[in-house]
């Protein structure tokens, strides 16, 4: 079995692919990071925390060099005040977009679906903490992260046709009815309607609720507990829910007989035997 560490590795590949990322200093948001956990705030409650076209950009690049981060295992994604994301800035986002040409309304909306594509292609799992709005671009985030946390008073609104738009933006028709089902997917995209956090909760959107005073606290403690388990491995089990949407049930399991395999190879499994002989808990490192 591999004893091999993050020491042994050739400096030229780390330097390459493996990147700290705790110092990374936020423009368009605020990025702290405890431990392992880094969070993310939308920090904009004045107008309910809307993204911008910079906004959009930097998550976007940010999410795509977690791949590589060597320091951070779990994300929590969370709105400043007592709301999430209220979505597209109208004044800076959708007035721009009416005046603008079919190639740059492309560029726009490929930029948006690259958000969603780099936060379910990095490793970490992503922690959502749900409070008050929840609305278009900012219920695609939440639905793109891996886990949700929201409160009784939390709404929830995929309300692009209530701006003349379809329900079809940032991949919400193939991940929205994975997670809630294709008719309740279904509703919420033809009608563009609130789901309050009782109504989500009991839908599977929300994975539990909490009180609002607790909301960012429960959020990371539960992606530090994430952070205590095998990050190597939990990255696989990320990458293989996202990529065997795409694979029959044979496709499915051979892929994962050789994710398994791969992950028996890592010094956590043998540390998690070694720890079950000895009666003890496992102390992962992640390698």
């Amino acid at each position: 079995m591999s004893n091999t560490t993050s020491t042994d590795i050739d400096p030229g590949l780390l330097a390459g692919n493996r990147r700290a990322l705790a110092g990374y200093q936020a423009t368009h948001f605020r990025w702290d990071v405890q431990g392992a956990v880094a969070t993310i705030t939308l920090d904009r409650p004045e107008r309910k925390n809307p993204l911008t076209f910079e906004s959009y950009a930097e998550l976007r690049d940010l999410f795509r060099a977690l791949k590589y981060a060597s320091d951070i295992h779990a994300v929590v994604l969370v709105g400043a005040g007592d709301n999430f994301c209220s979505g597209g800035d109208v004044h800076e986002i959708i007035g721009p977009l009416v005046r603008l040409a079919a190639p740059e309304l492309l560029m726009f909306t490929r930029m948006t679906g690259d958000l969603v594509a780099a936060m379910r292609a990095c490793p970490q799992p992503i922690v959502a903490a749900l409070d008050g709005v929840c609305a278009g671009a900012g219920a695609i985030m939440a639905m793109a992260s891996d886990l949700r946390l929201g409160t009784a008073r939390s709404k929830t609104a995929f309300l692009f046709n209530r701006v003349g738009l379809a329900g079809c933006d940032m991949g919400a028709c193939a991940i929205l009815p994975r997670l809630i089902g294709q008719g309740r997917a279904s509703e919420l995209l033809y009608s563009g309607r609130a789901l309050g956090g009782e109504e989500g909760e009991r839908w599977g959107w929300l994975n539990r609720l909490v009180a609002p005073e607790v909301l960012l606290a429960e959020a990371r403690t539960l992606a530090a507990s994430l952070c205590e388990g095998p990050t190597f491995a939990n990255g696989i089990t990320k990458t293989m829910l996202h990529q065997e949407w795409a694979m029959t049930v044979d496709q499915a399991i051979e892929a994962e007989a050789q994710a398994q395999a791969l992950c028996m190879l890592t010094n956590d499994f043998r540390r998690a035997y070694e720890a079950f002989a000895a009666k003890q808990k496992p102390v992962f490192q992640g390698n």
